[in-house]
């Protein structure tokens, strides 16, 4: 089964699709951002907020967070460990 993150303001992903996790501050992600927003693969799930981290996602779509990339990364990393200890 898939496992899903938790990404702030009640917004799930599944883990297993991402591909990476980038903060939006550098001139390539920004550039990247607007041109998934002008095609309509963004999906916005800051609620307003400042955009503090971008899930590239295996779809070729980007996820827009108001989480830190670390608190993410933690969280998909505390999935992983959970998966792990069961198994």
């Amino acid at each position: 089964m898939n496992k899903l993150i938790h990404i702030g303001f009640g917004n799930i992903v599944n883990a297993g699709k991402i591909i990476a996790i980038v903060s939006p501050d550098s001139a390539p992600v920004k550039r990247m951002v607007q041109k998934a927003r002008e095609e309509g693969n963004a999906i916005d799930a800051t609620q307003g907020r400042r955009t503090k981290a971008v899930l590239v996602m295996e779809n070729s779509q980007l996820v827009l967070s108001a989480l830190l990339p670390e608190t993410i990364a933690q969280r998909a990393q505390m999935e992983s460990k959970d998966e792990n200890e069961t198994a």
